[in-house]
């Protein structure tokens, strides 16, 4: 593993990510599981289908079923039977008569177009036609939706609410996937309190375990919460050991920069291998990445909205290689700008945005305002990152940025 710690300068943020994912290595584990709790998990096989979707022709619409060449012949057909969901007509169907369907009902073996009720005149079991209809009018075929055979989802694929819904469609009651991760999250810091503890002079609210917690949550990974620990290099020592006995993966935030008490480094420089700690990303410069014996690290900064955008830009799209997962992709645009921006060339900015329609109809994007690395609420305002490149100096108005919108585990 190269030693960027000791090297001149930032590493670029691409060439970070793609250091880490290189020396991640994904779960093999799998297990089989009911369909009902397989939300979020990483599919382990291809599904192919047992069956045709849906297994016969079936009406589209509430109507009449009969042969198109029935009403070549006359525009009054003559009812002769039902056909419910559930309750086929299993009879014969002549040229010159017709079925009444219900929506979804099997399509009688003579049949081959449904009429829609609202456009037929009915008098006693006389069936008048008011329209030309085409052959196979509002007639799902057999097989229209996902064919015998068919592959329906493949091997790391995370399963969506839909996806089970779609299994449940094809029968299949058991889904082999890929095993949860373990995820320790270690806090750091003497000044730190949890919510509902008193503030002494100095003291802050920790909310990165927090926000991770909940993000770790979205991704369907099994969470080992250590706490804060102090500022001590023996306590943090400890935790790590412990949570590396314990998780495929540790995240620490707090105690990856160089102060006198940032003993996270040090703590590492002793148990395992740091890969790099220092990436030309604002915010999040004093991002770690290592190993430690039995996991791999993930070392946040202190700074809420540095620790919340390095796991969401860098730690998240590495679990998700961990989890044996497809690779993560997320949506970016090209729009414009309506005021400046402030920014120096050197550090890829990923500044917090509201991309918006304004009344000529154009996609535009503003500032949430003060870009601090302490400003939570910064993020909380924002549906999108303005990503300038590390080159990139000032923005003026009404320039074209480039703009990545949130996705679903930060919103």
């Amino acid at each position: 593993m190269s030693d960027y710690c000791a090297a001149p300068g930032l590493l670029p943020f691409d060439s970070a990510l793609e250091n880490m994912l290189s020396q991640i290595t994904p779960v093999t584990d799998t297990l089989s599981i009911p369909i009902n709790q397989s939300l979020n998990y990483v599919l382990a096989i291809d599904i192919t289908s047992p069956l045709n979707v849906p297994n016969h022709d079936n009406s589209a619409m509430d109507g009449y079923a009969f042969a198109i060449e029935s009403i070549k012949k006359a525009s009054t057909l003559t009812l002769v039977g039902r056909s419910m969901a559930g309750a086929p007509f299993e009879g014969e169907c002549k040229i010159g008569e017709c079925i009444r369907i219900m929506t979804g009902a099997k399509m009688p073996v003579s049949c081959d177009t449904v009429e829609m009720q609202e456009n037929v005149q009915v008098s006693e079991d006389n069936i008048s036609f008011l329209e030309d209809k085409q052959c196979g009018a509002h007639v799902r075929k057999v097989g229209e939706d996902i064919k015998l055979g068919q592959t329906v989802l493949r091997q790391g694929h995370k399963l969506s609410a839909v996806d089970i819904g779609v299994l449940a469609s094809l029968g299949i009651s058991t889904v082999k996937v890929f095993r949860q991760l373990k995820v320790a999250i270690i806090a750091t810091g003497d000044e730190l309190k949890l919510p509902g503890q008193m503030l002494e002079s100095g003291d802050i609210y920790e909310t990165n375990s927090f926000v991770l917690c909940a993000m770790l949550e979205k991704l369907n990974i099994e969470v080992i919460n250590f706490g804060i620990i102090e500022d001590d290099f023996a306590a943090i020592k400890e935790a790590f050991i412990e949570a590396d006995s314990q998780a495929d993966a540790v995240i620490s935030s707090g105690g990856v920069s160089v102060g006198e008490a940032d003993f996270t480094k040090m703590v590492l420089d002793d148990l395992g291998e740091i890969g790099f700690w220092k990436i030309a990303m604002k915010p999040g410069k004093p991002f770690a990445f290592g190993k430690l014996p039995n996991s791999i690290f993930f070392g946040l900064p202190g700074n809420p909205v540095s620790a919340l955008v390095t796991f969401h830009q860098l730690a998240l799209v590495a679990l998700t290689k961990m989890q044996h997962a497809v690779e993560l992709t997320r949506t970016s645009l090209q729009v414009k700008c309506i005021h400046d921006l402030k920014k120096s060339p050197g550090r890829m900015d990923f500044q917090r945005g509201v991309l918006s329609v304004d009344a000529q109809g154009e996609n535009v994007v503003a500032s949430t305002g003060a870009q601090g690395s302490g400003i939570l609420s910064s993020l909380a305002k924002a549906n999108c990152y303005i990503i300038l490149p590390a080159e990139q100096g000032k923005v003026k108005a009404g320039e074209i940025v480039t703009i990545q919108l949130f996705d679903s585990y930060i919103v």
